[in-house]
């Protein structure tokens, strides 16, 4: 398939040590040896070997010197598009940069849409769709998981997994069909309770990686966190500290924050996208009773609540809210100022959850000092607990981490899950294989074997230009 020749700025348009302007296309190697002289002015690009790198020269009008350059020559179908790719390593100031992508043009490029190499590598079948987006999670991991898990599906951890399923599904189906084409030949006796085992057994793997999915998704993007509380508690305090910087606005007077405040912050391998808020109470105050209200609505869509409480001052009816808005969260409760003379203990916070909820809630309840910084390897240590089971691990388990893999493994469970009603009413054959193939279409999706051009193109949108 010929194809245009694309280029862009394939690093960072800052002014840094180098940059690299990739260009790939069947005409890749003519264009940019338009542009280029090795430093014996006498040999041509054209007469590279693949995968060789050379010293030279960018001119312009054949003898004007615009930068002294490494290139890469990567000939198909053995580079990253699987076309002929050309790597310009240039000097990184950002008009450089831009001087030799124009000069590329000129010579006949065009400039790349957001993630075109990729698209074109999944496009002339190198990699699927899977490992495409995967690339972009590369790029984007905020911790060590999230790489790690990425990695794990760039080299095809989540597509050997869907493409095995498939074959699972893909064999029933064609079985089925085969049966009732010629049933004089292959028998459908005893088929009922083998495919009732096949389907018990795709089902129970969907629903491990839909399981995986909501850690994969913690672990790649952070521990939604809301800390709440009331005015004056050391919310603030409190992020500041886990931050390691004055971020956040501290004064003796309740009611300082009045708006949130975001932060990511890694905490022993684990990330927090942590949320402070207004302190809740009943106020007069309508900037203030906004503040109250955003808390709220962020509070009901976190991961994790850290919930502090001023241990130095009694409890009241503004607790007893905060304990019904948060009972059904994930809940750490953190009881601060203890280098104070202590009026709340954990008793007392008990029975308020005890009294505010009509039942016992096993909240976990933590001694803090954000002025002494005690009590923060402890939280850590809850947070693991409470999440991972007290450990992070990069072990070889598949997880989901991509949210549109998850809808379409759903889709894939739903499917089966019809399969299984109509083994159970002992439905015809035929009626197995509708299902079945739609559950097969819904895993194809997540590889990119059943899937449109608009979605493609969605997808690779999301990218940056020169990847």
């Amino acid at each position: 398939m010929k194809t245009d020749t694309i280029a862009a700025i394939a690093t960072a348009l800052s002014d840094s040590g180098i940059g690299i302007i990739r260009v790939s296309g069947d005409d890749a190697v003519v264009i940019v040896n338009q542009i280029f002289r090795n430093s014996k002015k006498e040999q041509s690009l054209l007469k590279y070997e693949s995968h060789t790198i050379h010293y030279g020269f960018i001119v312009e009008d054949d003898d004007k010197i615009i930068d002294e350059v490494m290139i890469s020559v990567m000939k198909a179908p053995k580079s990253y598009t699987t076309e002929n790719t050309v790597e310009i390593n240039c000097h990184g100031g950002i008009f450089m940069m831009r001087k030799i992508l124009d000069m590329v043009l000129k010579a006949g490029a065009r400039i790349a849409e957001p993630g075109e190499f990729t698209k074109r590598a999944f496009l002339n079948g190198r990699i699927d769709l899977s490992k495409a987006e995967a690339v972009m999670d590369v790029i984007q991991a905020k911790n060590e998981f999230a790489l790690q898990s990425s990695i794990k599906q760039l080299k095809g951890s989540i597509s050997d997994k869907i493409r095995s399923l498939r074959e699972e599904i893909l064999y029933e189906i064609a079985f089925i069909e085969s049966a009732l084409d010629d049933p004089e030949h292959i028998s459908l006796e005893g088929y009922h309770d083998r495919l009732n085992g096949k389907v018990d057994y795709i089902i129970n793997e969907l629903d491990n990686l839909l399981r995986s999915a909501d850690n994969g998704r913690i672990l790649k993007e952070g521990i939604h966190t809301v800390i709440v509380g009331k005015p004056n508690a050391g919310k603030s305090s409190l992020l500041n500290l886990l931050i390691g910087e004055e971020k956040a606005i501290v004064t003796d007077i309740a009611g300082t924050t009045r708006d949130t405040l975001e932060e990511l912050i890694s905490l022993d391998g684990i990330t927090l996208n942590v949320i402070d808020t207004a302190g809740i109470r009943c106020t007069e105050d309508q900037v203030e009773r906004i503040g109250v209200e955003r808390a709220r609505k962020i509070s009901s869509d976190a991961d994790l609540i850290l919930y502090v409480v001023d241990s130095s001052v009694e409890l009241d009816e503004n607790d007893e809210d905060i304990i019904r808005m948060i009972q059904n969260k994930k809940v750490i409760i953190l009881l601060n100022k203890s280098d104070l003379y202590e009026v709340v203990n954990e008793k007392n916070i008990s029975d308020m959850v005890r009294k505010s909820l009509n039942h016992d809630n096993d909240y976990k309840i933590i001694k803090t000092s954000t002025k002494e910084e005690k009590g923060i390897q402890i939280l850590t240590d809850s947070i693991k607990e409470m999440f991972f089971h007290g450990n992070i691990s990069y072990n070889d388990e598949v997880y989901v981490t991509n949210m549109r893999h998850k809808e379409k493994i759903m889709d894939a469970k739903n499917s089966m899950l019809q399969v299984a009603d109509s083994l159970e009413m002992d439905m015809p054959e035929d009626f197995y294989s509708i299902d079945l193939m739609s559950a097969y279409a819904s895993l194809g999706m997540i590889i990119g074997e059943e899937v449109g051009d608009d979605l493609v193109n969605e997808i690779f949108s999301k990218f940056c230009m020169g990847k």
